[in-house]
């Protein structure tokens, strides 16, 4: 019996994608299926070039193959990624983005910018489109973090002649800051409705093109900076950056609680514990608990949010920063191991709420 593409897409059909809790073929993930004697050659369509479930899924679509199809088969399994978004109507602010993201914590101090930094590499070196908005406008941290705080972006005028800001690109990553456009010495005094229109700006006076991720390093607590971000851009969704110590932990509360509340309404894509253990470099294998033990994971179990990351205290990644060279770079590491996998949770769970919740809105709040 000679094989056909019915004969491929009904095996696959038992293949179901672990997280969407669909078949492949169903949720159209199946491209380009060549068919030559005994070998057999097929695409799979990721939600994220960062998925952290492509092997399995490949090695699931083999087994299907050689169990339904052919023992003999060759089976060759192509990947590819094609982001999904929950912006069905994006219009004409972000048109290009397709997923914006909140990185934001409780208070100051926990590594918010660190954690930024390092996610947005993670998720360029896996092969997505992504940008970071420094929306610290007080405290910029990305032109020091990217080694570009000599750098100043390009202004161009579009064809209404009106200026647009070409964001700077470093490490794979656009990024816009205030810090790009104020000397590093000089203090950025203002009150918060400047600090939200120049916020503003940043979203729609820069040529951002086509991204799949968008992140916004938001300032720490809860302030005008939050409220005009929602209501200026559908959020996908929310990030919070926590250490293990309680009184992080706290504020860490009260942040998340901001995201849910009615008015707001943006979902909470999961929990980052930062600082979950010192590992001195001498010692690799050795785990201590400076600022206690498990406390945003106990959070993250307490809303009944995943846990997407518990990221060590390493001098290195200390160091990453302040050189300008986040610590993802050196993929050999620890700490690189360790912003990997929180991109591939992310991505995941930013996948999952695309395809489980409604589209993403703006956010109308009467004050």
């Amino acid at each position: 019996m000679s094989i056909t593409q019915e004969h491929v897409l009904a095996a696959l059909k038992t293949v179901p994608e672990p997280d969407l809790k669909q078949d492949l073929v169903t949720l159209n993930m199946i491209r380009d299926i060549v068919i030559e004697g005994n070998n057999i050659s097929f695409t799979v369509v990721l939600t994220t070039p960062a998925c952290p479930l492509k092997e399995l899924i490949r090695n699931s679509c083999t087994e299907a193959i050689h169990t339904l199809v052919s023992a003999d088969a060759i089976v060759t399994v192509n990947m590819t990624a094609d982001v999904t978004t929950g912006r069905f109507n994006s219009g004409p602010v972000l048109p290009g983005v397709k997923n914006i993201i909140a990185v934001s914590s409780g208070k100051g101090g926990v590594g918010k910018s660190t954690v930024t930094a390092n996610l947005a590499v993670a998720l360029a070196k896996s092969g997505a489109r992504v940008g970071i908005i420094d929306a610290d406008i007080s405290g910029p941290s990305m032109p020091t973090m990217f080694d570009v705080e000599d750098v100043r972006p390009n202004v161009i005028e579009n064809e209404n002649g009106k200026p647009t800001i070409i964001p700077i690109e470093q490490y794979g990553v656009k990024i816009i800051s205030i810090g790009f456009l104020s000397p590093a010495e000089s203090a950025v005094v203002w009150r918060g409705p400047m600090a939200s229109s120049a916020l503003r700006q940043f979203i729609s006076d820069c040529d951002w093109g086509e991204l799949d991720y968008l992140l916004f390093d938001m300032p720490p607590g809860t302030s005008d900076i939050h409220l005009t971000l929602v209501q200026t851009v559908p959020v996908t969704g929310a990030i919070v950056i926590t250490t293990p110590q309680k009184v992080a932990i706290a504020d860490a509360q009260r942040g998340l609680q901001m995201f849910r509340q009615p008015q707001v309404n943006v979902p909470i894509l999961g929990i980052v514990e930062n600082m979950a253990w010192f590992t001195p470099a001498e010692l690799p294998n050795n785990k201590y608990y400076i600022f206690g033990q498990d406390g945003g994971k106990k959070l993250a179990e307490k809303f009944d949010v995943p846990l997407l990351g518990q990221i060590p205290l390493i001098q290195s990644i200390r160091e990453s920063g302040d050189a300008g060279k986040p610590a993802i770079i050196n993929q050999d590491s620890i700490s690189a191991e360790a912003f990997k996998q929180l991109a591939e949770n992310l991505a995941q769970q930013v996948a999952i709420r695309n395809a489980s919740l409604a589209e993403t809105k703006k956010v109308e709040i009467k004050v």
